[in-house]
């Protein structure tokens, strides 16, 4: 498309040509067994077909842009109603081979248990991999991945994470290993128990852990007054 602008230097009107294709790319993240995981669909058509990507797509005109990532999800995944945060725009020029495209990112923390997933609209499939399982993805899918999980990794030393990815209650240990997938480090045991138990957002039940074979642990759930304020006030957790 081409556009009149006013020239900085002369004054005079000149025509530039500009950008007017945007998408949407979506990063949705769970955790399974010990695992942080991300959800991608394998392209039906076009000139990815074949390949594995962040599900998304287009913008319609008459709707906004978080309309279209839910509809997009919806339509590609069949996952409904999510509340999606919304990351930042990506626009290399050569970020998509046929020509100039900018895609918004979002991303956002699921229960895998709460969603049935199924390919659709463009997808040919439609499942999660395990971060360390992902290899090429299209485009620039892959930095859309890395920017995500940086984010979310900020995001956890600020704010309580778990609500949306561990089970109502859950263990110690389960609550570690998302804090080990989510920063990619070893945590020492006795140190975050410490820690986490010290900012006391966990309410200590009076059960165990039923139906393992090892010794059954206690197990906790949140305080979700105390996991609402800590989120919307903030805090300094140093690992």
């Amino acid at each position: 498309m081409v556009k009149q602008f006013i020239d900085e230097e002369s004054g005079k009107i000149i025509e530039k040509s500009v950008i007017n294709a945007i998408t949407i790319d979506c990063v949705i993240f769970t955790f399974d067994n010990g695992n942080l995981e991300v959800l991608l669909i394998q392209h039906a058509n076009g000139i990815s077909k074949g390949k594995w990507a962040l599900p998304g797509g287009w913008i319609k005109e008459e709707e906004s842009i978080d309309e279209a990532a839910q509809r997009l999800l919806r339509e590609t995944t069949g996952i409904k109603d999510l509340y999606l945060e919304q990351l930042k725009a990506f626009g290399e020029p050569g970020r998509f081979p046929l020509g100039r495209v900018i895609t918004i990112g979002y991303y956002a923390l699921i229960k895998k248990s709460d969603f049935d997933i199924k390919a659709g609209f463009t997808a040919a499939d439609a499942k999660w991999f395990k971060l360390k399982d992902i290899g090429n993805l299209i485009y620039d899918h892959n930095e859309i991945l890395n920017f995500s999980l940086e984010h979310l990794r900020a995001k956890v030393k600020r704010a309580p994470i778990g609500f949306n990815l561990l089970p109502e209650k859950f263990t110690l240990l389960q609550l570690m290993q998302l804090y080990q997938e989510v920063l990619g480090i070893q945590l020492d045991k006795p140190n975050f128990r410490r820690k986490i138990l010290k900012m006391k957002l966990l309410i200590a039940l009076e059960e165990k852990e039923m139906n393992v074979s090892h010794r059954a642990a206690k197990l906790y759930q949140f305080d979700h007054d105390r996991y609402e304020m800590l989120t919307r006030k903030g805090f300094i957790f140093e690992v």
